[in-house]
């Protein structure tokens, strides 16, 4: 049995290449995820240390120079206003919050990512004040999102109200609030509690 002499036949697999970690290259990666995702500096700086370490399974890296290397960047960026945890967690929160979104719900997200506690009761501060409405409200928009309670077919009410209040516990809503929501007559009822005009 004779082999093929063909070197393309016996070719080994191509080996990755790591990529450079380097200032130029970390800036790079910084602002190319800015285009793509709003972010706080805590979780820039943590995407970029990912980075770091993916590259240093493949190639030596000098972690510690890098991740100093990232804190100047963070720094820089905050300056220069690319990066502004304020202006983040304020636009989380109020995006959350017209989505259905707790208080509790918006706390925990933004605290996941990184922004300052006072940051982030800053930001739940500055929804209430602009939309005027709070845990009550929230839960009329998720319940209109979901289709829970006032918003299901009316054979089906009865029957899943134990999951549509675990739906909004879940959620983060008070007991007292979720029932309130949930025991709502019907959908123009929920739209009147949203608006703030009590039945």
């Amino acid at each position: 049995m004779t082999t093929s002499s063909n070197p393309r036949s016996r070719r080994e697999p191509r080996r990755r290449t790591a990529p450079g970690i380097d200032a130029a290259t970390l800036d790079r990666a910084a602002l190319h995820y800015l285009q793509r995702y709003a972010a706080s500096s805590a979780q820039l700086r943590r995407v970029l240390r990912r980075r770091v370490l993916r590259a240093a399974r493949i190639e030596e890296v000098d972690t510690a120079t890098a991740h100093t290397e990232i804190d100047r960047l963070i720094e820089r960026y905050l300056a220069a206003g690319l990066l502004d945890d304020r202006r983040y967690a304020e636009a989380q929160a109020g995006s959350l919050s017209r989505r259905g979104a707790s208080r509790l719900r918006i706390r925990q997200r933004l605290t996941a990512k990184g922004v300052e506690a006072d940051l982030v009761e800053g930001a739940l501060e500055a929804v209430a004040e602009e939309t005027g409405s709070g845990d009550l409200a929230a839960a009329c928009i998720l319940a209109r999102r979901k289709r829970l309670g006032p918003y299901r077919k009316t054979g089906d009410r009865a029957a899943r109200r134990q999951k549509d209040l675990a739906s909004m516990a879940r959620a983060g809503f008070s007991l007292a609030i979720a029932r309130r929501v949930l025991s709502a007559p019907d959908p123009a009822a929920v739209e009147r509690l949203l608006r703030g005009e009590e039945d």
